[in-house]
């Protein structure tokens, strides 16, 4: 379309703003191939590429850059290392075992188990992850021996309870066929990323019971959105059932703070108490 400008052809295009020479917004702004070509006062021209001038235009310039940062490739998420992996690496960057070990969540669980302890006449537990120790914190048990895969959460553990004789700590790989009266998992299971991690920890967790088993986890297949983390959910009472037909799920306690989307408000754990028959 012809603009009456000297060097201007039919490919140019003409729309509704320039910038002037002291960078305000003004009327007028000529396109050339995806560029700017302003018109300004004295016959001269100055060329902009089109996403700086874009920039500087209030709200067009925010949406801009929400387009551009939409557009732009994700970053590919690195492979996950493995559980142990996984957790010794948390553990030793100073991270905890997670909110389900804290706050409502520890107390919630403590008023169970210390109640299940005291009505069973519970004398001796061992715990297959006992993690960053802050739950057994809130324990009342008799003696108690706890296993994690991570040195780090161990040493963090012995530390922590060093003054008291009826706690040890031992990594998970030390493990020498000790036994206890009840066996506990407790935000474990769903950790668990390798089917032969899962096999190996769940036939652990029963052998060594004298009785009772307790499993405090999600209890579903379903792993939507949870791909490559370190979740992976687990239907671990079908598993528990063909494998160790002889224990039976004596008691079922659902979470007093369920999940509605929150992990922080709400967990997707309940409470499965297993009796050996």
């Amino acid at each position: 379309m012809a603009t009456g400008l000297a060097g201007l052809n039919q490919a140019d295009f003409f729309s509704g703003w320039w910038l002037d020479n002291r960078g305000g917004l003004s009327s007028g702004m000529l396109l050339r191939n995806n560029r700017c070509i302003l018109a300004v006062p004295a016959g001269w021209q100055k060329r902009v590429p089109m996403k700086a001038l874009i920039k500087r235009i209030p709200f067009v310039g925010t949406l801009q850059q929400l387009y551009w940062k939409a557009m732009k490739p994700a970053r590919p998420r690195a492979p996950f290392p493995g559980s142990a992996e996984y957790w010794e690496s948390r553990y030793a960057a100073g991270g905890n075992s997670g909110s389900g070990s804290y706050a409502q969540f520890a107390q919630f669980k403590a008023e169970v188990l210390n109640d299940f302890v005291a009505k069973q006449r519970i004398r001796s537990v061992i715990e297959f992850g006992c993690g960053d120790g802050n739950q057994l914190s809130l324990a009342k048990y008799p003696q108690y021996l706890g296993f994690d895969v991570s040195s780090t959460a161990v040493a963090r553990c012995r530390e922590l309870f060093a003054s008291d004789p009826t706690k040890s700590f031992e990594l998970v790989s030390n493990y020498s066929g000790q036994k206890a009266d009840l066996v506990m998992s407790l935000d474990v299971i769903y950790h668990l990323v390798e089917d032969s991690v899962y096999e190996g920890y769940m036939r652990a967790l029963f052998a060594a019971s004298n009785g009772h088993v307790v499993i405090y986890a999600s209890d579903t297949d379903n792993n939507k959105g949870y791909e490559g983390t370190h979740v992976r959910h687990r239907k671990f009472t079908a598993w528990v059932a063909q494998h160790f037909p002889t224990w039976q799920l004596a008691q079922h306690i659902p979470n007093r703070h369920p999940n509605r989307g929150d992990d922080e408000k709400g967990s997707f754990a309940d409470f499965y108490f297993y009796k050996a028959a």
